[in-house]
């Protein structure tokens, strides 16, 4: 899956004030990788560890439960996320057993050694049409939290990364919802099983193809969070937004709010921005994207927490989207360009995601863009 699937034309969202303590313990402010392996010519489990300790990343998400990778993560420190595969979801939600046998394998032999922190329920399984999995997706996350809880692991909270696209309206920002098709069958009972269990609503969003779906209306400064005198006054709560960032995840907000659930903990599974693409997909070049990457890094590593409009002062966590370039994602020229170092291992450009590194201490230069708008040339065609 990844940031492609998530392409929606998301302009403006939600803004609404919300109070009050939120449920579980304190947020984190650490800012993680996704670590993705879809590519023919990725450095090994062990080296791919060692580069996200060079990140000084305190947490990693991968999209399965690779015992290398596992095995790699063995006594680090750092945070992980696993993920049970798409596939799976129709059994484990109909087995106990199918789901007990799942955690005995992919977790029993590694916890606590690994700081397996989250298990994620598939990944965006609500962003394409129904194979039979949506109405499965729930009942798979209550079985594998019983799973869990048998085997007295307490620490690791059950979750389901969702696309943006899993709201169908955000303009104008007090209209933010979830999509009928999902909101009562399968959000709502989402909902309620997350506020019980204290976890977090998982949210992957790309303000890269929300600007450029509607780029002569959105500044690329306000979407890169760059701009500074750029901003947008909702007009039914006065609240003022600076970044496009802060409304896409208070859209989210408001549209918990609005089945019911205010209080739920937000986490970004996947934010980024990719450093290149096809000749059509502007804005897509080093540039843009280690101005993003750097930016959002900051602002949610600063302490005390920044947050946004609507949840001021609250930690927001996040897995930034990804270690590597990876050559085998399929779509477009910018699913294989959002890697924060190459497939040798070396860097696409400077970052910390600890957020200890100031903008002003990123030393190399960085290619200037040269694509932020829509290209002019003449389309190839070819004659048969």
């Amino acid at each position: 899956m990844g940031p492609g699937s998530a392409i929606h034309v998301f302009i403006f969202a939600l803004l609404i004030s919300i109070s009050g303590k939120f449920a579980g313990a304190e947020i984190s402010s650490e800012v993680g990788i996704n670590y993705g392996r879809l590519g023919n010519d990725l450095p090994s489990p062990s080296k791919s560890v060692e580069l996200i300790k060079s990140l000084k990343a305190k947490r990693v998400k991968i999209y399965d439960a690779n015992p290398d990778i596992l095995k790699s993560l063995k006594n680090t420190d750092i945070q992980v996320s696993i993920m049970v595969p798409n596939a799976l979801i129709p059994n484990m939600s109909t087995s106990q057993h199918f789901s007990d046998q799942w955690v005995e394998t992919n977790v029993v032999p590694y916890y606590p050694d690994v700081k397996i922190r989250y298990l994620l329920v598939g990944n965006e399984i609500l962003t394409n049409p129904d194979t039979g999995t949506w109405f499965n997706l729930v009942p798979a996350m209550r079985r594998i939290k019983i799973s869990l809880t048998r085997r007295n692991i307490r620490k690791i909270k059950v979750g389901t990364p969702s696309a943006i696209n899993v709201l169908e309206s955000s303009s104008p920002p007090s209209n933010g919802t979830f999509r009928s098709d999902v909101s009562g069958p399968v959000i709502k009972p989402m909902l309620q099983f997350l506020n019980r269990t204290q976890s977090f609503f998982f949210i992957d969003f790309y303000p890269f193809f929300a600007w450029s779906e509607n780029a002569p209306n959105i500044s690329l400064d306000y979407a890169l969070s760059n701009a500074q005198n750029v901003t947008y006054t909702d007009p039914g709560t006065n609240l003022t937004y600076t970044n496009l960032f802060d409304q896409m995840f208070d859209a989210v907000v408001f549209a918990m709010k609005r089945l019911g659930y205010p209080g739920i903990r937000v986490f970004i599974a996947e934010t980024g921005w990719p450093n290149g693409g096809d000749f059509e997909q502007f804005g897509a070049n080093t540039y843009n994207s280690a101005t993003y990457n750097r930016n959002v890094v900051k602002k949610l590593t600063t302490i005390p927490a920044i947050g946004t409009p609507a949840r001021p002062g609250v930690a927001i966590p996040a897995f930034i989207f990804s270690l590597y370039n990876e050559n085998q994602k399929p779509g477009p020229g910018t699913e294989r360009h959002f890697g924060l170092y190459y497939p040798n291992g070396t860097e696409v450009f400077e970052i910390d995601l600890s957020g200890k590194t100031p903008l002003s201490g990123y030393k190399k230069p960085l290619p200037l863009p040269t694509n932020n708008e829509p290209y002019k040339g003449q389309a190839m065609v070819c004659c048969g």
